[in-house]
């Protein structure tokens, strides 16, 4: 099917679900997974209605922006794994960086902020399946304390939530036990910090798994294949 048959597909999927879960679809977000594909692919998932891009790698998107200038209103997200020394460039490229993974990464993104005179969105990247080949924080972790208690010094960052990608299964049951235990941990810091910290956002859920992860409180969907078809390569979106 077209990129715009897919889209439909997905958004009757989300509400479908949300009203099984007795929740409002509008409230879900949907990211395009675009990372891999041309700027061609996501001005035909512009023209059909999404707004909203996750890219994983800052040269490759500056490949596309050129290209892509000319959409309004769309927005983009880093949500791969951000290098420190790429930092100053994906605070003045991306709307929001959902790929937080180190008090280094939050200091030097608050950084590049300040300076661009912007204040960024992130959220907290939680490894929550402890895999050692993925990126994330520990849930239990030191590193994500360090982050929640910086935070009132970190200006020039938004703290909104948190983001995973659990162990893939075959099976999206499989990842049910991950997704309410990222939703638990939120419950947990939300109890502890708020208001200063924001922890509106649980993005979690990609392509095979994201009506599970609707069902289990995710407020943002990752979706790629799903919309624009299979990668040249393996990949987890």
């Amino acid at each position: 099917m077209s990129i715009a048959k897919n889209i439909v597909v997905v958004r009757e999927k989300i509400n479908a679900v949300a009203r099984r879960a007795n929740r409002n679809s509008d409230e879900i977000t949907l990211i395009a997974v675009s990372k891999t594909f041309p700027a061609e692919s996501i001005r035909e998932a512009y023209a059909s209605g999404l707004r909203i891009f996750g890219e994983s790698r800052v040269q490759e998107f500056i490949s596309k922006l050129e290209s892509l200038k000319d959409l309004p209103n769309a927005e983009w997200h880093m949500i791969g794994h951000l290098q420190t020394n790429k930092a100053a460039k994906a605070a003045e490229l991306f709307h929001a960086v959902d790929s937080l993974d180190s008090l280094r990464l939050a200091e030097k993104l608050n950084s590049a902020a300040e300076e661009l005179g912007k204040k960024l969105p992130v959220s907290i990247e939680i490894n929550v399946g402890g895999e050692s080949a993925k990126t994330g924080i520990a849930p239990d972790s030191q590193e994500l304390e360090n982050i929640l208690r910086a935070a009132p010094i970190l200006a020039h960052l938004e703290i909104r939530g948190l983001m995973t990608v659990p162990p893939f299964t075959e099976d999206p049951e499989g990842a049910r036990p991950f997704f309410r235990k990222l939703r638990g941990l939120r419950d947990q810091i939300a109890a502890r910090y708020l208001p200063k910290i924001s922890m509106d956002v649980l993005s979690m859920g990609m392509s095979h798994d994201f009506e599970v992860a609707i069902e289990e409180g995710s407020t943002c969907v990752r979706v790629g294949t799903a919309i624009f078809g299979k990668r040249n390569y393996l990949s987890e979106d």
